[in-house]
């Protein structure tokens, strides 16, 4: 049998209709964005886990147990002595001036130790050198922003008083020992 000159016909299509490459068509795209959205949020998650160590889980979390027995009996010596404070910030947010009430019977500095929940490594020790008889003041290292647990206690240790405040404050800051919490009896 001879073999036909002739090229071998196109299936039939309709009259102009051309085929669309794959790119131009729905269908492909479809199947490709949920796998490409997941690659995406994955590695957006990932950058954030890196970029931001939260510090919540600790390898000594028995010492800092037992930190917190020490904690309390420091608030108490504060509450037996009758300490409060009054923390105020200057305009610009890198001083502090710290008014003493009580029995402070510190030979010195007194230390504020500004705590960020969120994030570790803001934390800063101010040291707060004596103007006059209980008023102190420090310069911080840089102007706070958000949330801050303020803790003030004198260089012995002996005592502490705490506040939390939203940050940059506009007015005084008020520290007191933290109440004691009485136990609930069934």
């Amino acid at each position: 049998m001879p073999v036909p000159d002739s090229p071998i016909p196109a299936p039939a299509m309709a009259a102009g209709c051309h085929p669309l490459p794959w790119y131009r068509e729905p269908w492909p795209w479809l199947l490709f964005f949920p796998p490409a959205v997941a690659v995406v949020a994955g590695l957006v998650t990932m950058a954030i886990a890196i970029d931001s160590f939260d510090g919540v889980v600790s390898d000594d979390y028995y010492r800092q147990g037992l930190a917190i027995n020490r904690s309390i009996d420091r608030e108490a010596q504060a509450r037996a002595r009758g300490l409060s404070a009054r923390l105020q910030f200057n305009p610009s947010g890198d001083r502090v001036r710290v008014a003493v009430s009580g029995d402070v019977s510190a030979d010195g500095v007194l230390r504020l130790h500004l705590v960020r929940a969120a994030r570790s490594g803001d934390d800063q020790q101010v040291e707060l050198a004596p103007l006059a008889p209980g008023l102190y003041e420090g310069r911080l290292l840089r102007p706070l922003r958000g949330r801050w647990h303020l803790h003030l206690e004198d260089a012995g240790h002996q005592w502490r008083i705490s506040a939390t405040a939203q940050m940059p404050a506009e007015r005084a800051i008020g520290l007191e020992p933290t109440p004691l919490n009485p136990r609930v009896t069934e």
